[in-house]
């Protein structure tokens, strides 16, 4: 996905605090779900922020003008981009309309303290999705199934952490179950979203290629992109 703000009204602030996970409490993500039934999309989220973290957290002042294999933003924009998704896809759960025709300098705003903001929003993303029925009927401008818009934030939240760790050379490996869901995803969305400008044209790959890098072409990446 290049940029989610093209899906009208697909994407919506308060001052986040620090949020800790408790030893005795059992994250919302955990709660049990039968067998045969796809994984909740709050569990593949807690995933994809738990493998994204450590990405965004190695992000240097000096990186942050670089460029990124979303060619339309450096690093600090897809951060601020990222930062208004996540924030932005709480609301989508609860069903509520959203904003997404500015993205804030939340980086700006928070300086050094972004990434604990960042993960504190990842927090309550998670919650979000995790709540009774947030998967459930329709949300958005669009009015796709809950399900789906809730799969559209952990495509963000994969492959834009693939393009920080690209950006910045460091290594990433996305949440297990994750690209199963999100190739499921691109596989039912992408002409929609090419028509809209939200995924590039697909990207040649050879056979053999890693769902990750299938992934990555599907959505008009290179997987084998570097910042030169």
């Amino acid at each position: 996905m290049n940029d989610t703000r093209d899906i009208p009204d697909e994407t919506h602030h308060g001052a986040p605090a620090h949020t800790a996970r408790t030893a005795d409490a059992p994250h919302p993500a955990q709660a049990p779900h039968p067998a045969d039934a796809p994984p909740p999309i709050s569990a593949l989220l807690d995933a994809a922020a738990q493998a994204a973290l450590p990405v965004l957290r190695a992000v240097r002042n000096d990186q942050l003008g670089r460029p990124t294999p979303c060619s339309e933003y450096d690093v600090r924009a897809l951060l601020n981009h990222l930062f208004q998704v996540v924030v932005a896809f709480q609301t989508l759960a609860a069903k509520k309309d959203v904003d997404f025709s500015r993205t804030p300098d939340r980086l700006g705003e928070y300086g050094a303290q972004w990434p604990d903001r960042f993960a504190d929003e990842t927090v309550r993303l998670v919650e979000a999705w995790a709540a009774p029925g947030a998967e459930d009927g329709l949300t958005g401008g669009m009015q796709l199934p809950a399900r789906t818009v809730g799969a559209m934030v952990l495509l963000d939240l994969t492959v834009h952490a693939w393009d920080v760790a690209r950006a910045i050379g460091r290594p990433y490996a996305p949440a297990a179950g994750c690209v199963t869901e999100l190739r499921a995803l691109a596989a039912r969305m992408a002409l929609t979203a090419r028509t809209m400008n939200v995924f590039a044209d697909p990207v040649p790959v050879p056979p053999g290629a890693s769902d990750l890098d299938a992934l990555l072409a599907e959505t008009g990446r290179d997987p084998h992109w570097t910042a030169g």
